[in-house]
């Protein structure tokens, strides 16, 4: 059963008011007040999960950003691959199916973009945009093979349903074998 899933929904340089346009000035900006309102979130208990600490490794280049550590969920502003994005780390088992279980991250993830949105530190700074990754993380049972994504896209799509409604994404499993099954949810720009 698919427990462990990961959401990142990508931040849009191109969204943000009244920020420089270049994408590493404005996530520099973001990546330092995070922080500050990251351990504001602990105090006021914003999410539906305990959250513990954060961890500052704005210090790696191309890193974890900064993270908000909980016992059932990790919130990150995530700075992988120079491309920053708000990310959710299940890391507790929620007893349903793959389907429902990545609606479940989805939805927590785009309840963190839109608090973070609207945070004053990230006022025209920070605005997330329409491209996904969906990871699952666990390899034993998602490993990164086309056999595998095409077993979960049914459940992919079903999630994405619930969350967005008729939307039409299309799919795209992302990486190498040896990595963690990725897959990419790009949406029409029109929509």
């Amino acid at each position: 059963m698919i427990q462990h899933v990961n959401v990142k929904i990508f931040a849009d340089p191109s969204r943000a008011q009244g920020a420089p346009r270049q994408g590493v000035v404005v996530s520099e900006q973001v990546l330092a007040a995070a922080p500050a309102v990251f351990q504001r979130w602990i105090r006021e208990s914003v999410v539906e999960e305990l959250l513990i600490d954060v961890a500052d490794y704005r210090h790696v280049p191309a890193g974890p950003g900064v993270v908000l550590v909980g016992h059932e969920a990790n919130y990150s502003l995530d700075n992988g691959a120079s491309r920053l994005g708000l990310l959710y780390n299940r890391k507790a088992p929620i007893e349903a199916g793959a389907a429902e279980n990545i609606a479940q991250a989805l939805r927590a993830a785009l309840a963190a973009c839109r608090r973070l949105e609207e945070e004053p530190e990230f006022e025209g700074k920070l605005r997330f945009g329409r491209d996904i990754e969906i990871i699952i993380n666990d390899r034993a049972l998602a490993p990164n093979t086309d056999d595998a994504f095409a077993s979960l896209e049914p459940a992919i799509e079903s999630a994405l349903q619930a969350v967005y409604g008729a939307v039409e994404f299309h799919l795209e499993r992302l990486g190498a074998a040896r990595e963690r099954l990725r897959i990419a949810v790009h949406a029409p720009r029109e929509q």
